[in-house]
């Protein structure tokens, strides 16, 4: 399901908003195991043959972060748990990202007849990296105890599941056991909506506008010289303005629950070099231990620089 699609406007997200803040009335962890359980519905909805390797990979990830919240075990058998947890995702991972590029380049260099097609799940970058982040501040004696509802819907959270950003424990747990947060905040839902019309608007009307003009170079057909600069340039607008969108969506329904996501897109056509235009394109992944203030009138702040950030 797209953040752009009618089902998920006009009606997951409205459902999906109500049954938080009804829910709120009756106490802090029945939202938060309603918003799990949507997360977990979004993602099924185009991903539910791994719906299973999703839950399996919380399982896994929290049963480790036990251990080594736990701090019982010896500095090597830490080390050793937190090796294992960390291969662990990294194997599954590499298996669903590259075990097809493998497969055929050894076919290619050995002729093996080899072939390996594995569809690659939805989102699985951003809740491997996000909870391998988990598990090394966990090693560190930097997380506390929680609760599986709340680490459930940490991983799963759906504003960030389909183009991130990548999410700290540190910044996202502690508002998912806020209070305040359970009631509905009229400013709150209205900057949000507001975001999101404008991310909308870019993905829609500006990415899927341009698609016409990429299609002149990257189509059936061999361009010519002027087709191919011109697809050439528009597929760099459509890139910028699918990610920006998305990054925009995102915040804005967040911040209809409540909830501050992190600024994950800053204008990165404004670099100064390559290293800058990295920090500012996917801003989380090269700082996913840095600490981000949410504050709300920081957060607020940050949705409203991401939406005007084109």
């Amino acid at each position: 399901m797209l953040f752009n699609s009618y089902p998920f406007i006009f009606l997951f997200l409205p459902v999906a908003l109500f049954g938080y803040f009804a829910l709120g009335r009756f106490g802090n962890p029945l939202p938060v195991i309603w918003l799990a359980l949507a997360s977990l519905a979004f993602y099924s909805f185009s991903n539910w043959q791994f719906v299973g390797l999703l839950l399996g990979s919380i399982a896994f990830n929290y049963f480790i972060g036990l251990l080594l919240i736990a701090r019982r075990l010896r500095a090597r058998m830490r080390l050793a748990v937190l090796t294992i947890g960390v291969t662990g995702d990294l194997l599954v991972l590499g298996t669903f990202k590259y075990a097809g590029f493998l497969a055929a380049n050894l076919d290619a260099l050995f002729s093996t007849g080899l072939a390996v097609n594995i569809l690659l799940p939805v989102g699985i970058s951003f809740y491997t990296f996000t909870q391998i982040a988990f598990l090394v501040d966990a090693y560190r004696g930097k997380v506390a105890g929680y609760a599986l509802p709340r680490y459930a819907l940490f991983v799963t959270y759906f504003p960030h599941l389909i183009a991130g950003p990548i999410l700290h424990h540190r910044d996202m747990i502690p508002q998912f056991e806020r209070s305040e947060s359970k009631r509905p905040d009229p400013h709150l839902i209205l900057c949000g909506l507001i975001i999101f019309a404008i991310g909308l608007f870019k993905k829609t009307c500006l990415a899927d506008g341009i698609q016409p003009l990429v299609a002149l170079a990257f189509g059936p057909t061999t361009p010519s010289f002027d087709q191919a600069w011109i697809g050439a340039l528009a597929y760099t607008f459509q890139l910028y303005f699918d990610f920006s969108g998305y990054s925009d969506m995102a915040i804005g329904i967040s911040l209809m629950f409540g909830i501050f996501l992190p600024l994950n897109f800053n204008s990165p056509y404004k670099a100064r070099n390559i290293i800058d235009f990295w920090r500012r394109w996917h801003m989380t992944l090269s700082h996913s231990c840095a600490t981000i203030s949410i504050s709300r009138s920081a957060a607020i702040a940050a949705g409203r620089r991401c939406a005007m950030s084109t």
